[in-house]
């Protein structure tokens, strides 16, 4: 049966709270730190001359629209009720927005560390310690907006401009591709400071703490981020119905991308499956 994602602003205290309720057990039984273990081990940088099938490559999208599916299905596990919401950040876009209040996500990191002090997924609540991290610090941080150095989050005359573009992606098929879908949605830009994050990347340079980096999945804000993420990819595929995937072909030897990046039929580690089996969600999900 196909299950429906909806606005997190949209749900009721109740659907928050059994959501809340699955991640904090998932997390109990360490099932949520392997995802954490998982984006972080996959997370590779065009600079670093390996294969890269979560970030900076055409295989962001799939990847994390699979990375999704299998970190719902877990919670789904815990109650059959529960779908991953979407955070829109072009209309909550600030730190009053209901998604941070105390039931849900929570606030803000404190001034003299970042540590999050609020909400359940606070340290203090003794049931979110980090134990899979980029660094060595055991508590949930936030530093939304970077006072010392501001950043706002996208607007949707920003996300309009990327609905725009009409090829999926662009050769080199990195964090430089000037054009396509993929790289303008995942936010890699030329320019200086906060200039060189869009979109999706300056949502997490936004959140700031540990949504910074390849550890990012420790906030859980993560995955109504990616929701997004993935429900602004399916409107785009509905408005471009023949854009496949690309590259179609593996980049050949010679190619500067030679083994580094997936293309449309090849697997992407760690499941598996490849790009095409992942553009079709219809008979899964929907977005309300």
């Amino acid at each position: 049966m196909v299950y429906t994602r909806r606005n997190q602003r949209d749900l009721t205290g109740a659907e928050r709270r059994k959501f809340v309720a699955a991640v904090l057990e998932l997390k109990r039984t360490g099932v949520y730190d392997r995802f954490v273990r998982t984006h972080i081990d996959h997370y590779a940088a065009d600079g670093e001359g390996r294969l890269r099938v979560a970030h900076m490559t055409p295989s962001f999208l799939p990847w994390h629209r699979r990375f999704l599916l299998e970190f719902e299905t877990e919670l789904r596990r815990v109650d059959p009720t529960v779908s991953v919401p979407y955070w829109d950040w072009t209309r909550d876009n600030s730190p009053a927005s209901s998604i941070w209040g105390e039931d849900f996500m929570g606030g803000n990191g404190r001034r003299a560390d970042f540590q999050v002090m609020t909400g359940p997924f606070a340290h203090s609540s003794g049931r979110w310690t980090i134990t899979q991290s980029m660094t060595d610090g055991r508590f949930l941080t936030r530093d939304f907006g970077r006072p010392h150095d501001p950043i706002a989050l996208p607007t949707q005359a920003q996300l309009d401009e990327v609905m725009r573009e009409r090829a999926y992606d662009a050769a080199p098929w990195n964090s430089t591709s000037a054009s396509g879908f993929r790289n303008r949605l995942e936010g890699w830009a030329p320019g200086r400071g906060n200039e060189r994050f869009r979109i999706h990347n300056r949502v997490h340079r936004w959140v700031g703490g540990l949504m910074l980096g390849g550890g990012s999945v420790n906030d859980p804000v993560f995955w109504l981020h990616h929701s997004f993420v993935d429900l602004v990819w399916s409107r785009w595929q509905q408005r471009n119905p023949g854009a496949a995937y690309l590259p179609a072909e593996p980049p050949p030897l010679g190619d500067a991308q030679y083994r580094k990046v997936v293309a449309r039929h090849q697997s992407m580690a760690p499941w598996g499956v490849t790009p095409a089996s992942m553009f079709d969600h219809s008979r899964i999900y929907r977005y309300a």
